[in-house]
């Protein structure tokens, strides 16, 4: 018996060093993808209003939850734009990206828009939030499909409870695995790109010719992912009979029907199914317990 024990925890450590190395070596991808691409990121959004208005939803729906003086946790934070906007509005925000590149455009943003005294930033991966030791924050925040780089969202969101104060939030903005405008392209022939949410083993995707995976994740997943210390307070879908930005061509091309789509889409943003069928959903939860850090409620 204590062999086999013995030789279950071995197979066990082997397990988790290979998940590990697999995990680390995807996330290398991740990064090296978004430092090619952190000259252009900027500059590809500017030239999209749909993702100018899914970017202006989640602020609405942002600043809705967030108190004054909250200090801001922001996971995946790219070239800054989130976290200057939050300073600007007098919240203290600390920027964590797993790319060099991002953050130093995020280095010269905030510099240009002189808020050096609201935000600090660190390269860190959302799966090391454990490596910012004693700090606390009353929201955490995560933008625009961050979190669908990992195929198990309990790698980053474990952290959350350690580092959230009691009664914080988070918000975090996930692509799900059903999207009704891309299932509708089933019509047109198009069935792989249709359905292409629905595999569970994630989906190739590359950027700047780099290629990594990206996984879906609907609302039931990341609810029970946070369970039970964090309640979910209000889910609002972003894209769902609206066209999603990759969709901006057709955009410009029908104007007016698009613009009827865009109303009808933010008039059910949250009702359900369309509050989490959609390009993204926003949801935002509570930390129900306080944790304490050794290991006590």
């Amino acid at each position: 018996n204590r062999d086999r024990a013995y030789l279950s925890q071995l197979l066990l450590s082997v397990y988790r060093y290979i998940k590990n190395k697999k995990n680390i070596t995807m996330f290398e991808s991740v990064r090296d993808a978004f430092d090619l691409q952190s000259d252009l990121f900027d500059e590809y959004e500017e030239g999209n209003e749909i993702l100018k208005r899914m970017r202006a939803s989640v602020r609405e729906h942002l600043l809705r939850h967030l108190r004054e003086n909250n200090r801001v946790l922001e996971i995946n934070a790219g070239t800054g734009s989130d976290a200057v906007f939050l300073a600007e509005r007098g919240y203290n925000t600390h920027a964590t990206d797993i790319s060099e590149g991002m953050l130093k455009k995020l280095k010269e943003k905030i510099d240009e828009k002189g808020v050096r005294d609201r935000v600090t930033f660190e390269l860190l991966s959302f799966t090391e939030l454990d490596r910012l030791g004693e700090k606390d924050f009353d929201y955490i925040f995560s933008n625009f499909g961050g979190l669908n780089c990992t195929g198990d969202l309990s790698v980053v969101t474990k952290h959350f409870k350690n580092i959230l104060t009691s009664g914080g939030k988070t918000t975090l903005v996930v692509m799900p695995p059903v999207c009704p405008w891309e299932i509708i392209l089933a019509l047109k022939g198009r069935f792989k790109q249709a359905f292409r949410r629905l595999h569970a083993g994630g989906v190739n995707a590359h950027i700047e010719g780099v290629k990594f995976k990206t996984y879906y994740h609907g609302l039931r997943k990341l609810k029970k992912t946070l369970s039970p210390d964090f309640k979910l307070i209000e889910v609002q879908g972003l894209s769902s009979v609206g066209p999603p930005p990759y969709a901006v061509k057709f955009a410009e091309t029908h104007p007016r029907l698009c613009s009827l789509l865009e109303r009808i889409d933010k008039l059910l943003s949250h009702v359900f199914p369309f509050d989490r069928w959609a390009d993204h959903y926003i949801a935002t939860f509570e930390l129900t317990r306080k944790y304490n850090r050794k290991n006590s409620y």
